[in-house]
Parts: C-alpha cells; structure tokens; sequence
C-alpha cells in the first residue's frame, strides 16, 4: 500500500466504513434508511456521503446488471499476454480493450500474464468470434487463455 493510499484510508472511521459498506449492499436505499443503519442523523449520514464523493472515496453509482436478462449468460475470464513490454504495444492494446463490447473489467497483472479480463457475452458462438475474429486479430497479442464461468459463487464490484 502506497502512502498516499494509506492516508486515504487513515481518514475513515468506524461510521465511514459503515456507510460504504450499507452502500455497496444497498446502494438505492433512501437516505433514512442509510441513516438508520448506521445510526445517525439523516443529515449527519448526508454531510458523511458528500465528503466521501468529494474526496472521491465513493466514486460514483451504478445498477448491477443481471448478465442473462440481458442477453450475455456466459461470463468468460480471459489471461492475456502481450509479445513484449514496449509502450508502443501496451498503448495499441489498452486503445483496443476500452471499447471491447461486453468488457465488464480488465486489470494489468503481474506474473507469468500481463491482462486479466472479464467478458460477457451471449452464448458459445459469440465467445468464438470473440476469440478468432477478435483478440486474435489484436497486433502484440502472443496468446490468450480462455476460461468460462459455470457458476458464480461470489460476484461484487468492491467490498469493505
């Protein structure tokens, strides 16, 4: 952890990190409802939620999409590694992922890959053109694992 990300986190206290957590589980309820939880007035949990969106603590608001009510049932993780470090071939790469259709994340990793992703797609067949007309097309791919997600036991974006 970087000091910068320890000085961060240093700020929050017991009610902060109560109301993250309220948030990521609940993050549509009402400001009462909040309050409630973590016991506190309406307008202290208010005043605690602006500082934490100022301070860019809270990063924004989003709906959890169900990925088979929308048509992409078949989540797949994929390990990519590029055919060398130059920023030339990293810069083409990080272009070309950022508008992937289904891209749900992507994280530079170290280790024996250099990405790991996570995309949802609707079935097998659109998994193939993902792979042959696609990733493979990519210049300074060398190689990419595919692996498909039979079953989700745990799924959240972040968690305190």
């Amino acid at each position: 952890m970087t000091s910068s990300t320890t000085e961060r986190s240093a700020h929050l206290d017991r009610i902060d990190r109560a109301i993250l957590a309220h948030l990521v589980d609940h993050g549509r309820s009402s400001l009462a409802d909040l309050a409630e939880s973590v016991s506190i007035s309406a307008s202290s949990a208010q005043r605690r939620m602006r500082r934490l969106e100022t301070e860019h603590v809270i990063r924004g608001y989003r709906a959890v999409l169900d990925p088979e009510a929308i048509g992409r049932s078949l989540v797949v993780h994929l390990s990519v590694v590029l055919v060398d470090h130059g920023s030339e071939t990293v810069s083409r790469f990080e272009r070309w992922i950022v508008d992937l259709d289904g891209l749900v994340s992507c994280h530079h990793v170290t280790g024996d890959v250099d990405y790991l992703l996570r995309v949802d797609v609707a079935d097998v067949h659109a998994l193939d053109v993902l792979l042959r007309r696609t990733l493979a097309q990519v210049p300074g791919v060398a190689r990419f694992t595919t692996m498909v997600a039979t079953s989700a036991l745990v799924d959240r974006f972040s968690r305190l």
